[in-house]
């Protein structure tokens, strides 16, 4: 099913101009996010799943690959 998206944004940790990112827009009902090498794959969360992610993130609770 295809979303409709806000303007997508990528992490300050793309770099400058990488094709490796991850980006994130708004929808109606969540937050899409994707990684830009493969822009087609979207995953949408509800609002407050993604802010639970983020701040496992933050809180160093998710690790990166492999971690």
């Amino acid at each position: 099913m295809q979303q409709r998206v806000s303007t997508w944004r990528r992490s300050s940790f793309c770099g400058a101009g990488g094709n490796n990112c991850v980006e994130v827009a708004a929808t109606v009902g969540g937050v899409a996010v994707r990684e830009s090498e493969v822009p087609g794959r979207v995953v949408v969360a509800e609002p407050a799943a993604f802010a639970a992610l983020l701040d496992a993130i933050r809180a160093g609770r998710v690790g990166g690959p492999g971690g």
